[in-house]
């Protein structure tokens, strides 16, 4: 097995030199695509360092964009939910937990659900 490790670092290695791999394209795809599918920065920075990415790295990319983060949670929550406002503390309570499973923190949350509500 110590053969085979030494032999994808070697490659990994070898392709980096090359131009071929490149962890800060990884890190832009797997933003880009991340945000596509609606998910929020905390569950993105989650997932880039179960794969090994270093974090300030990820800090660097995340704060680079120009993403604004409380209108991705307002176009998940729409899509989930509807158009229309929770109204009773059940249903932001429900909202809330889904938008904090999809990566939105909970000052995106409080503020998206506070504004959602007063309309």
């Amino acid at each position: 097995m110590c053969g085979n490790t030494e032999l994808v670092d070697e490659l990994v290695s070898t392709l980096t030199d090359e131009g071929l791999q490149s962890d800060e394209r990884f890190i832009e795809d797997f933003i880009h695509q991340r945000i596509s599918r609606g998910q929020g920065p905390l569950k993105i920075r989650q997932e880039l360092r179960q794969r090994g990415i270093d974090a300030e790295l990820i800090r660097k990319f995340l704060e680079q964009l120009s993403v604004d983060w409380l209108a991705q949670a307002e176009r998940v929550r729409v899509k989930k939910f509807g158009a229309e406002v929770p109204g009773d503390y059940q249903r932001k309570a429900k909202q809330s937990r889904f938008l904090y499973g999809r990566g939105f923190d909970s000052e995106q949350i409080n503020q998206l659900l506070k504004t959602s509500g007063s309309q």
